[in-house]
């Protein structure tokens, strides 16, 4: 009796071995927090660029209409799961929401490797890699290149974007704390724009408005600074309120070279899609991966805006 259930036992272990022997091959979902965004499409080129070397595979890309349409992604990755992918890249846009569909891929026996985003701690078992910028870092970052251009006292207003994401966790979170222990500076919001540009520009002219004693303004990813950028210019205060943005599309750079903005945190986008494609293939193949990976980040300037270590992370 004994000597049958050991059987079972080792016919069970096979059956999910071979379930994942049997996805050699095969779909590649990579699921991000949105399709409308530079910074995301330099994720999908990334991707794109890896998949020369996963032979065998193929690859879909995919995300909602916008970063806060959270159930609409939570449903493409149950979709994903349904339709029975080798593997999943996935940048979740709420810590916990994705967490439930995460556990799914794991009792399917999909490999799920996260970018960009953490999930909170009760996703920690589902996912085998988690690559990303270091974000409370790359605030603490953020907040450094403030307080070296507004001084030690006076306000500063955060633009942010969609509360408890994890990345947004980390970087205003970052950026909060060295602020408080390195400086006097008195900050006003964070303002939360649902990574909308249209509604960053509308916060940042109201702030601006209301504060009109403004030293420094952080802008904390991409559409978010963008908006910023876009209300200092039409407000005539680009270049006299310091500005610190997140992200590095074309719109920013220009930001940086015209002095509306005076230093961008960019991140490696690209690094994500290329290295999460190429963690996923070899979690698929049981080949050995960190469980969290550091992407990187760097701070563009005017001075260092032209350099080759800025053409490679700006898009």
């Amino acid at each position: 009796m004994k000597k049958l259930s050991m059987l079972a036992a080792a016919a069970a272990m096979c059956a999910m071995f071979s379930a994942y022997a049997q996805a050699a091959g095969g779909e590649i979902a990579v699921i991000v927090k949105t399709a409308n965004s530079n910074y995301w499409q330099n994720v999908q080129k990334g991707a794109t660029a890896a998949m020369a070397d996963a032979k065998g595979y193929t690859m879909t890309f995919q995300g909602p209409a916008a970063e806060s349409a959270i159930a609409d992604e939570v449903n493409m990755v149950e979709n994903a799961v349904n339709r029975h992918v080798a593997g999943i890249v996935l940048a979740p846009s709420d810590p916990d929401a994705l967490v439930p569909a995460m556990k799914k891929a794991w009792e399917a026996h999909i490999p799920v490797v996260l970018i960009d985003s953490a999930v909170s701690e009760s996703g920690k078992q589902y996912y085998q890699s988690f690559l990303s910028t270091d974000n409370a870092k790359a605030g603490e970052l953020c907040a450094q290149a403030m307080i070296d251009r507004v001084g030690q006292t006076g306000k500063v207003a955060i633009m942010s974007y969609v509360p408890g994401a994890g990345s947004e966790i980390g970087r205003v979170g970052g950026f909060r704390k060295y602020i408080a222990a390195h400086s006097k500076l008195q900050l006003v919001g964070p303002f939360y724009s649902q990574s909308q540009m249209a509604t960053a520009l509308n916060q940042t002219t109201d702030v601006l408005s209301a504060n009109p004693d403004l030293k420094g303004i952080f802008g904390a990813n991409e559409p978010t600074a963008v908006g910023m950028g876009r209300a200092l210019q039409q407000s005539g205060k680009g270049g006299k309120v310091v500005a610190i943005g997140f992200d590095g599309n074309q719109d920013l750079q220009g930001f940086v070279r015209d002095g509306t903005i005076q230093a961008i945190a960019v991140q490696s986008s690209y690094q994500m899609g290329y290295k999460g494609i190429q963690t996923l293939v070899s979690v698929i193949e049981h080949k050995p991966v960190s469980k969290q990976v550091d992407t990187g980040v760097m701070m563009v300037e005017k001075k260092n805006l032209d350099s080759t270590e800025a053409r490679n992370v700006l898009y």
